[in-house]
């Protein structure tokens, strides 16, 4: 038992630390008594959203004019001067000022080496950034995920008068319409397992030294009773790599580079009125208070939805029968590497709403929304699951 439960903690923070990449934020460098002038990242891809850093480090103000930044490469000077882009900087002492240049992507077109220079109180300052092409996989990515889930958020978010909560509710709804069919099954096989789980524990006891007549014969039982335990992975395979693209969209929703994805038929698609708030809720926003409203509901729902699907097993009249292994055997017993289903259900019920809570408490507020109403709709699926498993039996 100690054992399975570390082997679940290592699980567990294994999908932790995977996740925390995708909130990762930029860290730039710092210095000493010193001004930095720094792109956010050195190395960007086509088309390219380049932001600029200046950190002032020093112990006075710095006054800087946007259009005394130079950016060129050893062939060719990039011209960024207009209107909007010129403009008066006063950087306090220890703060920080970010020059956005996502809406010139299209000047920085060309696969090379550029350096960043500009002059502030007679010193020279310089840095450099590298854009590249995509490589084969990134493309493929883009060309086949990125751009065709952008062009449905952004679809959405033209019928939905640019509201991103609304918009968010809808490709959640679409997500889980789509899960629908594996979802079932994936309820269906799951109340079979804990059907059949005295036969399993029948064929474990008696097999148990036999490794390859127990696992034909669980495979043979699977087969009989119609029953694919490879069913409560594929929601789970079907839904991450959806989420992943989603979350790449949404954190960079309104960067004007994605102009360069939208398709022939949203052309008329305005990146600049997406509404990022809903009242007081900021969807692209970490929030305590909303960390704790959305992370404590999340759990409670995440607890029905379970409590619901494990609500439908029957009650064993041989519940009191407890099949004990001998602990000279245990160690060697082939059937004490079977999962224990008592253990997994407790891990499930339990474990598995804290998990998610703990991902809503760290993750941006329209992904606590996500869980909220995903949950909501595996809710009412296990509810139609259940009464139709108790007509069946």
């Amino acid at each position: 038992m100690k054992d399975k439960i570390v082997n679940f903690l290592l699980i567990f923070l294994s999908v932790y630390i995977v996740l925390s990449f995708f909130n990762n934020n930029d860290k730039t460098q710092t210095s000493e008594n010193n001004i930095i002038i720094s792109p956010i990242k050195t190395n960007y891809t086509i088309p390219a959203s380049i932001k600029i850093n200046i950190k002032n480090n020093t112990t006075q103000a710095v006054k800087l004019n946007t259009c005394d930044l130079k950016i060129k490469s050893s062939a060719w000077v990039i011209d960024l001067w207009d209107k909007n882009f010129c403009k008066d900087l006063n950087i306090l002492s220890n703060k920080n000022e970010i020059i956005n240049l996502s809406p010139y992507f299209a000047k920085f077109e060309m696969a090379w080496d550029y350096f960043i220079e500009t002059k502030i109180a007679e010193k020279d300052y310089m840095s450099k950034f590298v854009i590249e092409n995509k490589w084969f996989f990134n493309k493929f990515f883009t060309f086949f995920f990125y751009a065709p889930f952008y062009n449905l958020i952004a679809f959405l978010l033209s019928i939905t008068w640019y509201s991103l909560f609304w918009t968010i509710i809808l490709i959640t709804v679409i997500i889980r319409s789509l899960l629908i069919y594996p979802q079932h099954h994936m309820m269906v096989s799951q109340a079979k397992m804990q059907k059949i789980q005295p036969k399993i524990k029948e064929i474990q006891d008696k097999h148990k030294w036999d490794h390859q007549t127990l696992w034909v014969e669980l495979m043979n039982l699977y087969k009989q009773e119609q029953v694919n335990p490879m069913w409560s992975c594929l929601p789970l395979l079907i839904q991450m790599p959806i989420l992943i693209v989603v979350y790449n969209i949404l954190v960079s929703i309104q960067d004007p580079v994605n102009t360069y994805y939208i398709y022939s038929f949203l052309q008329n698609f305005a990146i600049n009125s997406i509404q990022t708030h809903f009242y007081f809720l900021n969807l692209l926003s970490i929030w305590w208070l909303v960390w704790w409203i959305l992370a404590i509901t999340v759990w409670i729902i995440q607890f029905i939805q379970i409590k619901l699907s494990l609500s439908y097993q029957k009650k064993d009249e041989k519940k009191n029968l407890v099949i004990e292994k001998k602990k000279w055997s245990s160690e060697y017993d082939m059937s004490s590497f079977m999962p224990n289903q008592d253990f997994m259900n407790k891990f499930m019920l339990y474990w598995m709403p804290i998990m998610i809570t703990i991902f809503t408490f760290t993750f941006y507020v329209w992904i606590g929304i996500y869980w909220w109403i995903s949950t909501i709709f595996m809710i009412f699926q296990q509810l139609v699951v259940n009464k139709i498993l108790k007509k069946s039996s």
